[in-house]
């Protein structure tokens, strides 16, 4: 899928832009750097972009700028923006001048690929992923349509929460599944009650899975989860 995306970038440190965009380039992103605010603008305006990445502190004008003037012409494209500020009151700006996610300086190469990821997937989807709406797991069969759960002759009735869930859990088997990113494609808000909220439906999908001990549901510290079904040596 990376392939076909196409990121602006906006960073007006020379050095960390090249990395950053060399990074991507090696992902498979296709990438074009700006070097401040004006230049991104410009950039976007003349071209095509399924993301844009942009520095918040960069001359002529900064990121909150650029996000608005892009909101003006484009009021879906995913807006990710990076930062060396962490202050409760910035990462509030960014937000309602309409970022998808935040990401503070200094992060790792790793956890902006996941925020990438994670956004994309949100954002533009998977045909393939978003068809796929029966899992085999391990014992259980999981029919995302009809809400069931079934072992053997059991079934289990989902409520919705547990049912989108579920499913978002299988798609991303063996993958971290971010907290974030499923709280605002479930509950659509990252808020702290629907956080605890998610919480709970994990604890009920693992009493709901408890019969198949190969099935686990990982907590992954400070990201979220990872849904594994171990195989038999």
């Amino acid at each position: 899928m990376q392939k076909n995306i196409k990121i602006l970038l906006a960073e007006d440190d020379t050095n960390l832009g090249n990395l950053l965009c060399d990074y991507l380039k090696a992902k498979g992103f296709h990438t074009v750097l700006a070097a401040n605010g004006e230049e991104a603008f410009n950039l976007f305006a003349k071209g095509t972009y399924n993301l844009c990445l942009l520095d918040v502190m960069m001359p002529i004008k900064d990121g909150f700028t650029v996000a608005k003037e892009i909101r003006k012409i484009n009021d879906k494209i995913p807006i990710v923006f990076l930062t060396a500020k962490s202050m409760k009151e910035d990462t509030l700006q960014g937000f309602q001048v309409g970022a998808d996610d935040y990401i503070t300086k200094p992060f790792s190469m790793e956890e902006l690929l996941a925020r990438i990821n994670a956004v994309v997937r949100r954002t533009m989807g998977d045909t393939e992923e978003q068809e796929q709406n029966q899992f085999t797991l391990g014992a259980y069969q999981f029919d995302y349509e009809k809400r069931e759960l079934v072992y053997g002759k059991d079934i289990v009735k989902l409520t919705s929460k547990e049912n989108d869930l579920l499913r978002l859990l299988c798609l991303n088997q063996g993958k971290v599944l971010e907290r974030t990113y499923a709280l605002k494609a479930i509950w659509e808000d990252d808020n702290y009650f629907n956080a605890r909220s998610m919480d709970v439906y994990i604890a009920k999908l693992r009493k709901h899975l408890k019969l198949d001990e190969s099935i686990e549901i990982m907590n992954v510290h400070g990201r979220g989860f990872r849904f594994i079904i171990h195989k038999e040596n």
